[in-house]
C-alpha cells in the first residue's frame, strides 16, 4: 500500500519555522493502529490522515494523531491540512478549489476558510467546532511546580488557572510578564504524576505584552504525551481568545489578538485569534495563519 504525504510548516510564512505537520493525503483503508504507528514514525506534534467524507457535503474526514494518541480536534493540523488539500486541488477525485473546506472530526464539523494572496492559497482560518466551555480551576501551585516557576509568577487577578476547551481541553494559565514566560520549563515527572490525572492534554501558559504588532506571547507543554513543547497550538489559542472575550465586561463584542508562540524553542509562530460575544455569551471563536510547504513523499506499507 502506497501512501502519499506532504509536510507543512503552519502559522508561519517561512520554511523551518512555525509548527511542522505531516499530512497523509490518501489514508483510506488504514486502521487506527496503523495511523498511530505512522504518527509515531513522523514524531511531529501531530500528523493528519485524510479520508473520504462520510457526508458528501463535506470535503473530507480528518483524523489527528500525536505520537502517542488521537486528538478530537486541533488547530494547526486543521489549518495545515486545509492548506495542503487546497494546494493539491483534489481529494479522492473531488475538486478542492473554492474559498473554504469542511472537515469531519471527532469533535464535530470544522469549517475552514482559505486565505489567499493574488489567487494563491497562503494559509487558512478555522472556526472552532465547539463553543467555549470552562472546567475545573487548577491550583497555581500545581502550574508553578509543573512549569518550574514560583507561585508569584502566576497572574490570578484576571482568572485562575482553568481548564478551557473549544473542542480540545487545556489548562490555561496567565503569567505576569514575558520574562517569566521565557524562564518556564516543563517538568516531565510532575506532568506524568499529577497532570496526567486531569482531563487535559497540556498546560498552556501566556503573558500579555505591549510589543509592535503583538498582543500575547504563549507556550504549551505536554511532555507526558510526547510533546515537550509545541511551537503553535491553535486549539489552545482559540480557547484562550474565547476566555478573554468571556472575561470582558461588554455583553456584545468582537476581539482580535495576535499571538506569538514557539519563540523560545526556535520555531517562531504567529497566530491570529478572534472571538465574537453576543448577549453575554461567546458565540464563535476563530484561529488562523499562514502556511508554507516543505516536503512531499511516499510511505510504502508492507
Amino acid at each position: 500500500m502506497k501512501l502519499n504525504f506532504v509536510t507543512i510548516d503552519v502559522f508561519t510564512g517561512t520554511q523551518f519555522a512555525g509548527n511542522p505537520l505531516a499530512v497523509v493525503l490518501n489514508a483510506k483503508g488504514l486502521t487506527g493502529g496503523q495511523m498511530q504507528a505512522i504518527a509515531a514514525e513522523f514524531n511531529l506534534a501531530e500528523t493528519t490522515f485524510v479520508l473520504p467524507p462520510q457526508d458528501p457535503a463535506n470535503t473530507a474526514e480528518v483524523r489527528i494523531f500525536t505520537p502517542r494518541y488521537e486528538m478530537p480536534f486541533a488547530g494547526h493540523p486543521n489549518v495545515g491540512t486545509a492548506f495542503a488539500l487546497a494546494r493539491e486541488g483534489t481529494s479522492y477525485g473531488r475538486a478542492v478549489d473554492g474559498e473554504s473546506v469542511s472537515f469531519e472530526e471527532k469533535a464535530g464539523i470544522v469549517l475552514i476558510s482559505l486565505l489567499k494572496d493574488a489567487g494563491a492559497v497562503t494559509g487558512a482560518r478555522l472556526a472552532s467546532p465547539q463553543l467555549l466551555t470552562l472546567g475545573t480551576e487548577i491550583l497555581p501551585e500545581l502550574i508553578a511546580s509543573a512549569c518550574t516557576l514560583s507561585v508569584d509568577d502566576i497572574e490570578t487577578r484576571n482568572h485562575p488557572p482553568i481548564i478551557a476547551s473549544c473542542g480540545a481541553p487545556f489548562i490555561l494559565a496567565e503569567l505576569k510578564d514575558r520574562a517569566r514566560l521565557a524562564a518556564a520549563s516543563a517538568r516531565s515527572d510532575i506532568f506524568m504524576r499529577e497532570i496526567s490525572r486531569l482531563p487535559v492534554t497540556s498546560i498552556f501558559i501566556y503573558a500579555h505584552v505591549a510589543e509592535d504588532g503583538l498582543d500575547i506571547r504563549a507556550r504549551m507543554f505536554a511532555p507526558h504525551h510526547g510533546i515537550p513543547e509545541d511551537p503553535a497550538t491553535g486549539s489552545a489559542n482559540v480557547a484562550l481568545i474565547g476566555l478573554l472575550a468571556k472575561l470582558r465586561g461588554e455583553s456584545d463584542l468582537r476581539i482580535s489578538r495576535t499571538i506569538a508562540q514557539g519563540v523560545e524553542m526556535g520555531r517562531p509562530s504567529l497566530l491570529q485569534a478572534e472571538a465574537e460575544k453576543n448577549n453575554g455569551t461567546v458565540t464563535a471563536t476563530y484561529i488562523g495563519g499562514r502556511c508554507v510547504p516543505v516536503m512531499s513523499g511516499t510511505i510504502e506499507l508492507v
